[in-house]
């Protein structure tokens, strides 16, 4: 596959892209900056230079032009409410635009566990976060395009054990962003994989086994 990645030298980004690369796939990443750009390359993908931001949706689709399948893990990161507003928004909102004028019809997301944050006191930035969250969410089940939501629970940064729980609900926890972005590895692969919210925690399912226990329950809800 031909993979275009926006959020690529983050945290599930970079781990997906040297997973992706090193199954043969060919993955752009792109970035504003250039540590960002030799983060990338690291993985064995090829950085272009974009922002998110200050593109237009015209300007994106032209980047996502001759891909297969477009990867959103990009975010703000705590750097503001307008900065969320913007990159998780609208920002999300234009790469669905730009993916189906690009003819790129599978879109996946990661997005956030609905209960995340919700065992400690939170911030307006943190609300402000959850409701933008949600409002993509929404966007892109609205679309036509192959869109597959990942919301995983709170992620850590400890090696991945390749153990998950995945499904339509479950209950909240911690997630490996390793085992993140192995889930999303797999469910690119499964095109019948899509529109369809998955949320995924740690658990006692190899990665694999719960990519395909979840496009099974989700193909039976269909029928």
């Amino acid at each position: 596959m031909k993979v275009f990645q926006i959020g690529a030298a983050g945290g599930i980004g970079r781990r997906l892209s040297a997973l992706l690369t090193a199954r043969g796939d060919e993955v752009t990443g792109m970035h504003r900056g250039p540590d960002q750009a030799r983060i990338i390359a690291a993985t064995g993908a090829t950085p272009l230079v974009g922002d998110l931001i200050a593109d237009s949706v015209d300007d994106l689709a032209a980047k996502f032009h001759g891909h297969d399948a477009v990867v959103f893990s990009a975010g703000a990161h705590g750097t503001g409410l307008e900065q969320t507003s913007l990159i998780d928004g609208r920002g999300l909102e234009k790469a669905a635009d730009a993916a189906r004028f690009a003819g790129v019809a599978r879109l996946i997301l990661v997005s956030v566990f609905p209960d995340a944050g919700r065992d400690r006191e939170t911030t307006p930035g943190f609300e402000h976060y959850m409701r933008v969250k949600k409002a993509a969410d929404a966007y892109l089940v609205a679309t036509d395009l192959d869109w597959l939501i990942v919301r995983p629970g709170t992620l850590r940064d400890e090696p991945g054990k390749g153990l998950v729980t995945a499904g339509l609900a479950i209950e909240y926890g911690d997630v490996c962003r390793d085992d993140v972005a192995a889930f999303i590895n797999i469910a690119l692969h499964r095109p019948a994989l899509n529109r369809v919210i998955v949320e995924l925690t740690g658990g006692h399912t190899p990665v694999a086994d719960a990519v395909e226990l979840v496009l099974e329950r989700a193909t039976t809800a269909r029928k």
